[in-house]
């Protein structure tokens, strides 16, 4: 059954809250939408109470953003072998042991980021007529965002390993956190690159061949990344430690 597509903030917010409530919380699909739902919850938030040149178009792009993300949840539903590449190494490997929370929700945004954003930032330009090109004062609004949204990645990324399982994560992986590398993936650059491919899409437009594509190419890569973030990470130490405190 398709469910109906959110049309507001609040609405994306609610959408997500149900991914997490339908799963438990180690499926690696809930990691993501747990950070996806901080993160958009911070961005209405200021959308809220700072000044934008147009509040408008990012609250637009972030609901044609979050519906690809629910599209491509349903496409898995409905029609595995049509789910976007970006998005199956972490459909693929949302149960599967082993594999940090961090490296799940990271996965995610490797996928939504770097597939999804331009193609939602071309939607929505075409969608509210606006030219979608560098220096503009949209272009501005979408790198004000970033900063926010490195901190509150940064916040709730942190939040994925706390208390004594904190302390047992940093002696075990002294030497070797591969949970710290792949927390060195940055926001800010993986959007300033999306929204480049925006203006490559843009350019695209009107040759639907070439468009689709790109779109392709888009696809294929980001995949191929998002399984490189899956690699499992668990040592037999990481796992004494964690049946000792109980994870």
């Amino acid at each position: 059954m398709t469910t109906a597509q959110p049309t507001t903030v609040a609405g994306v917010i609610a959408r997500l809250e149900a991914i997490q409530a339908a799963s438990s919380r180690s499926d690696g699909v809930a990691c993501f939408a747990r950070l996806y739902s901080e993160v958009t919850k911070a961005v209405n938030a200021e959308l809220a109470r700072s000044s934008f040149a147009d509040p408008a178009f990012l609250e637009r792009l972030d609901i044609v953003f979050a519906n690809l993300f629910f599209d491509a949840v349903e496409t898995l539903d409905r029609n595995p072998a049509s789910t976007p590449s970006a998005w199956a190494p972490l459909f693929a490997a949302r149960s599967r042991s082993g594999i940090a929370p961090l490296q799940f929700a990271l996965a995610g945004m490797n996928a939504h980021i770097n597939r999804d954003l331009p193609v939602a930032l071309v939607a929505t330009c075409e969608e509210r007529g606006i030219e979608l090109r560098a220096g503009s004062p949209q272009h501005s609004d979408f790198r004000r965002v970033n900063d926010l949204l490195a901190l509150v990645e940064e916040r709730v990324s942190a939040s994925y390993v706390t208390g004594v399982l904190a302390f047992v994560n940093r002696v075990l992986h002294r030497h070797n956190r591969l949970d710290d590398v792949i927390a060195m993936w940055n926001v800010r650059r993986a959007r300033d690159a999306a929204w480049v491919n925006g203006e490559v899409l843009w350019a695209l437009r009107r040759d639907a061949s070439l468009r689709a594509e790109f779109v392709a190419t888009l696809d294929r890569t980001t995949g191929f990344a998002g399984r490189g973030l899956l690699v499992p990470t668990e040592t037999r130490l990481r796992r004494l430690g964690g049946r000792l405190f109980g994870r």
